[in-house]
């Protein structure tokens, strides 16, 4: 198994170091030409939603991660990578656009505002999962096939439609490996299909 990492801008180190713990090999992706041998997931971190959006068109990679992800290729996305799957962003144009959710951008505030919380998310994990919001989105609404995963004090923070897991916090930043071993599992699944 080999996992494809956006590294434009913002937390994707940290979430190489997560599949580092769990043994997964994984790349950065910075150019076209990353994405030219085969892979079987992609992760886009967080980061600056609005840098990405533009760096992805940039560097023309924004159509071929499209196709592949519209083409049933596993995504994980984390905060900007969330704003970067929504089919809808509030007061702004969409990105990839491949997820039908509705999201706001920073709803939780600037950086002086970032928080952490404890939850069970049963469809990841029966253990308490630390949830790290930084300038968080969260989702305000979704479509028929999106599964909600975690809402927290009456938001969407966590879901899951097909191919495409987004959570609001970052996983990446704590040691719990859970989320990371879910989106593992989805690839596992789509390769034995």
């Amino acid at each position: 198994m080999k996992i494809g990492i956006l590294a434009l801008q913002g937390a994707f180190i940290e979430h190489k170091h997560s599949l580092d713990a769990l043994g997964v090999e994984s790349f950065e992706i910075r150019q076209k030409k990353d994405i030219e041998k085969p892979f079987d997931g992609l992760i886009i971190p967080g980061g600056e939603s609005t840098v990405i959006g533009k760096l992805l068109h940039k560097l023309d990679l924004y159509e071929p991660i499209k196709n592949m992800i519209e083409n049933g290729m596993p995504v994980f996305g984390t905060c900007a990578g969330l704003i970067i799957l929504a089919k809808n962003i509030e007061d702004e144009q969409a990105h990839i656009g491949t997820m039908d959710i509705t999201v706001r951008r920073n709803a939780y505030g600037k950086q002086i505002d970032s928080f952490s919380e404890e939850v069970v998310i049963p469809e990841v994990s029966d253990k308490p999962f630390p949830l790290v919001f930084i300038r968080a989105p969260w989702i305000d609404s979704v479509g028929d096939s999106v599964k909600v995963l975690c809402e927290l004090n009456g938001h969407i923070v966590a879901a899951r439609e097909n191919n495409m897991l987004v959570t609001s916090f970052h996983p990446e930043l704590t040691k719990n490996l859970d989320f990371h071993k879910y989106f593992i599992n989805m690839i596992k699944q789509k390769k034995s299909r």
